[in-house]
């Protein structure tokens, strides 16, 4: 008599379900870094201007001004950090995510990947918002903004953070092995990025031998090309988005079959002390 009855639902069904649990959890993961919402919110925002305003008194310091794209030296400054945050944020949102031994696990129908995306949903919304007050700002008060191909520009911002995304997964699935040690390599790996992003300078300016340094980060290959969608005056000659794009999908593949492996080992009493 008080058994539950499992009814039969349809895929459309189970599909909206999945889509407000990832909802929630996105909200959650906020939740906790902030709880008020509206202070994250602004939080982010004052991070994203922090960072504009000290690359930009560093490249106009060392004269870094001369070689970038002829155009508003602001616009090309945001298309760099905006990138560089939105790919760092991502990975540390998911790293942090909800794991296999978390207690929100014990709650039906939640599961790591619905933690995942709602960690990196959350990431997306929070860095996107903050780009686009910074933007309108900007175009209101100082100096009116044109894109040449918005929609391009804006696949690559998506695709930084997919990138974000991939590596955030495979950090996240070996937390719970070395959390220490995989702590650290998350922050040094974000901490290189500021350099090794390549967002204070352009692909087509690098000699062969310094461009070899930027080549394997994913990011550096979506910022030029947005530089490209961005600017009139500048394509990219030496990047490719088909690489960032391959790149994303690898660490997304070893995200989940590392995960899905740590699941069926993972116990709650690793770090537990005697």
């Amino acid at each position: 008599m008080f058994r539950h009855k499992k009814y039969e639902r349809s895929w459309f069904s189970l599909g909206f379900e999945t889509l407000e649990l990832i909802y929630h959890a996105g909200v959650r993961k906020m939740r906790k870094t902030h709880h008020n919402a509206v202070l994250g919110l602004v939080m982010a925002i004052v991070q994203a201007l922090l960072m504009l305003m000290i690359m930009y008194f560093m490249m106009s310091l060392f004269g870094l001004r001369r070689i970038a794209v002829r155009g508003d030296f602001m616009l090309y400054v945001m298309s760099g950090v905006f990138m560089f945050m939105t790919h760092i944020k991502a990975i540390g949102a998911v790293a942090q995510a909800e794991g296999p031994t978390s207690a929100m696990m014990m709650h039906a129908p939640m599961n790591p990947i619905i933690s995942i995306m709602g960690a990196a949903l959350g990431s997306l919304y929070q860095q996107t918002l903050a780009a686009g007050v910074i933007l309108f700002v900007y175009h209101a008060m100082w100096n009116p903004i044109t894109i040449d191909e918005p929609v391009g520009m804006m696949g690559m911002y998506l695709l930084s953070w997919f990138t974000g995304v991939g590596i955030g997964m495979i950090f996240l699935s070996a937390m719970p092995w070395q959390p220490e040690t995989v702590g650290i390599l998350k922050t040094l790996y974000q901490r290189a990025n500021v350099i090794a992003s390549g967002k204070m300078v352009l692909a087509n300016n690098l000699s062969p031998s310094r461009r070899d340094w930027f080549d394997w980060n994913p990011l550096f290959h979506t910022i030029d090309q947005a530089r490209g969608f961005i600017f009139l005056n500048y394509t990219p000659r030496y990047t490719s988005y088909d690489y960032a794009i391959y790149c994303a999908l690898v660490c997304v593949m070893i995200g989940l079959m590392a995960e899905f492996f740590t699941r069926q080992h993972a116990s709650a009493s690793w770090n537990k002390r005697n």
